[in-house]
C-alpha cells in the first residue's frame, strides 16, 4: 500500500513535547526581534514564502490520535493566518510591548493549523518588531534559531530568494562558528552516552514491557542506568516564592543588553566559561529580588535549573525536531559572595559536562512518547517538581543581520516551562551583546522586570572584581569579600 506524501509520523520525543503542553505551561518558543527600519510587510512574506516555507514541516499540522502522532499536510494553508499585521496601543512603548508579548505567551497556538505564528509589531517607539511564536515539537532552540537565520541577511540589499533547506546551512557556516564553540564542549565526553540514549529510545518501548531488558542495559552501561535513577530520585526543589501552584497567565520582561567583550574579559579574569559568568549573574540576581521580597539571607537554599543541552551537529539542524537532553544545575543562591557563586557555578558545569545526564533524558523522553500522554503528565510533573526554572544560553552571529532589508537592533526569546515549572531565563548574544529575558507564571512573580533589572548590577560585581583583583593566580573568595565590604557594590 502506497504511503500517504501528505501524512508522516512524529518522532517520539517531538511527540513527548507535544503532549506536554497543558494551560498552565504552552510549549511555545517565543521570540522577539527589534529593527532599525520600517518592514517592507510585502518583502517580509516574500522572504517567509521562499524560505522559511521550503521547510515542510511549517506546512503541516500536528494530529494526535490514540494511533499515533503525526505531522499532515495543511492543504487550507495560508500565509496570512500565520503572518500577521498589529499595533500596541497607548505609548506603544516597552511597557505596552511586555504586554503585548506577555499576552501572546500565555495565549495557546490554533493546534487546526502549522504551530506557529509571527506578529508584526508597526507602530512600536523604538521601531518595528516581529514577534515570533513556534510550536516546541516542531523544533529544539538551537534549530529554530538556525532557521530564523535562514529569513536573514548580511546586507539590506539582499532580495528574497529561495533557499533550499540543504544549501542555506553553507552559507551559514562562518556564523555558526559560535554555536559550534558552544555546543562542542557540551558534548565531550558524552559520544557514549548518546549512543546508548539513542538506543535507549530505540527500545524504550520494550523495556516498559519487559523490565528484563533494563537489566541488560544495566550490564552494558551502568553509567546510563545510575544518571536516570539519580535523575528520578533528586531530592524536590526547595518551597520558595519562586515555585508553586500554577496560573495560566504568563508575564515576559527583557534588560538592557551586556556587551559581550566585558563577558569574556570576566571570563579569562577568572579562569571560566562565558557561560559560567552569566550564569552566576542570573543566580546573583535571582537572590537579591528574593532578599528584596522579604527572605531572610540566611534561610536562602540553592534551586536547580533543568539546562538544555545539544546533542546533534549544527549541520543536521535543518532536519528539525528536538534533539537534545536536560541536565540538573544547582544555582547557589545561598552564597553572598559573587565569586564564590561565579567558582561554584563553574564546577557544577564541569560536573554536568561529563555525566550522561543529558544523553539519559534525550532517550527518556522518546520512551515516555512511545507511551500514553495519562502516563507521561505525572511523569513529568515528578521531574519539574525537581527544579524551579529552565534556563537556555543560545549564541547568536556577532554581526549585523537584515531581515527583509531592515537591520536587526536586538534578539530575545523566551522558553516554555513544562509541569510545575513557573520561571524560564533565557540568555541570547548577537552582534556583540548579551541579552537577558525572562518569563515567569503570573501567581509566582507578578512583575518579572524586578528580577531582569538586577542581572547587569550582578555581572557589574564581577567586572568590578576583575578589574581590582590581582590576578596572579586563582583570586580567592576571600579577597573578593575584604574588596566588597568596602565598596558601595
Amino acid at each position: 500500500m502506497a504511503k500517504n506524501p501528505s501524512k508522516e509520523p512524529i518522532s517520539k520525543v517531538d511527540t513527548a513535547w507535544l503532549r506536554m503542553e497543558q494551560p498552565t505551561n504552552l510549549m511555545m518558543i517565543n521570540g522577539v526581534i527589534m529593527l532599525e527600519a520600517p518592514l517592507d510587510y510585502v518583502r517580509l512574506l516574500e522572504t517567509i514564502e521562499q524560505r522559511f516555507l521550503t521547510f515542510r514541516r511549517f506546512r503541516q499540522k500536528a494530529v494526535d490520535r490514540t494511533s499515533g502522532a503525526h505531522w499532515v499536510l495543511d492543504e487550507e494553508f495560508d500565509i496570512h493566518d500565520h503572518v500577521r499585521r498589529t499595533a500596541l496601543p497607548g505609548a506603544a512603548d516597552q511597557a505596552e510591548l511586555e504586554s503585548f508579548v506577555s499576552h501572546l505567551a500565555s495565549t495557546p497556538l490554533n493546534h487546526s493549523r502549522p504551530l506557529w505564528q509571527f506578529h508584526v509589531v508597526e507602530n512600536y517607539v523604538d521601531g518595528p518588531v516581529l514577534i515570533m511564536r513556534i510550536h516546541h515539537c516542531i523544533a529544539d532552540g538551537i534549530a529554530l534559531v538556525q532557521v530564523f537565520l535562514s529569513l536573514t541577511d548580511p546586507t539590506p540589499q539582499s532580495r528574497p530568494s529561495a533557499r533550499q533547506p540543504e544549501t542555506w546551512k553553507k552559507r551559514r557556516a562562518d556564523e555558526s562558528q559560535v554555536f559550534q564553540r558552544l555546543i562542542d564542549p557540551a558534548r565531550d565526553g558524552l559520544g557514549f552516552a548518546l549512543h546508548m540514549g539513542k538506543r535507549l529510545l530505540g527500545e524504550g518501548g520494550k523495556m516498559l514491557q519487559n523490565p528484563a531488558i533494563a537489566g541488560n542495559y544495566a550490564n552494558e552501561a551502568s553509567e546510563i542506568v545510575r544518571e536516570l535513577a539519580h535523575s528520578l530520585t533528586l531530592a524536590d526543589d526547595p518551597a520558595t516564592r519562586l515555585k508553586g501552584r500554577l496560573g495560566v497567565r504568563k508575564k515576559v520582561a527583557w534588560a538592557e543588553p551586556i556587551p559581550l567583550a566585558e563577558v569574556k574579559a570576566v571570563s579569562k579574569a577568572f579562569g571560566c566559561t562565558v557561560n559560567d559568568v552569566l550564569i552566576a549573574a542570573v543566580a546573583g540576581a535571582l537572590r537579591r529580588y528574593m532578599i528584596e521580597a522579604g527572605d531572610k539571607p540566611e534561610d536562602l537554599k540553592d534551586i536547580r535549573a533543568t539546562v538544555p543541552v545539544n546533542l546533534r551537529p549544527l549541520e543536521h539542524a535543518q532536519e528539525l525536531g528536538n534533539h537534545f537532553g536536560l541536565v540538573f544545575l544547582s544555582l547557589p543562591l545561598s552564597l553572598d559572595n559573587p565569586l564564590d557563586r561565579l567558582y561554584t557555578v563553574h564546577e557544577e558545569m564541569n560536573k554536568l559536562k561529563s555525566s550522561k545526564q543529558a544523553a539519559v533524558t534525550l532517550g527518556f523522553l522518546g520512551a515516555l512518547g512511545m507511551g500514553p500522554s495519562a502516563i507521561q503528565k505525572p511523569v513529568l510533573d515528578i521531574l519539574s517538581q525537581k527544579a524551579t526554572a529552565v534556563l537556555t544560553n543560545v549564541p547568536g552571529p556577532q554581526q549585523p543581520l537584515y531581515l527583509a532589508g531592515s537591520r536587526m537592533k536586538e534578539m530575545m526569546f523566551w522558553v516554555p516551562q513544562n509541569g510545575g515549572i513557573g520561571l524560564g531565563i533565557s540568555i541570547l548574544s548577537y552582534d556583540g551583546k548579551v541579552f537577558f529575558g525572562l518569563i515567569s507564571d503570573q501567581r509566582l512573580v507578578a512583575e518579572p522586570a524586578e528580577i531582569i533589572c538586577r542581572f547587569r548590577a550582578e555581572f557589574e560585581k564581577l567586572l568590578y572584581l576583575g578589574l581590582m583583583l590581582p590576578l596572579d593566580g586563582r583570586p580567592s573568595t576571600q579577597s573578593a569579600e575584604d574588596l566588597l565590604e568596602h565598596t558601595l557594590l
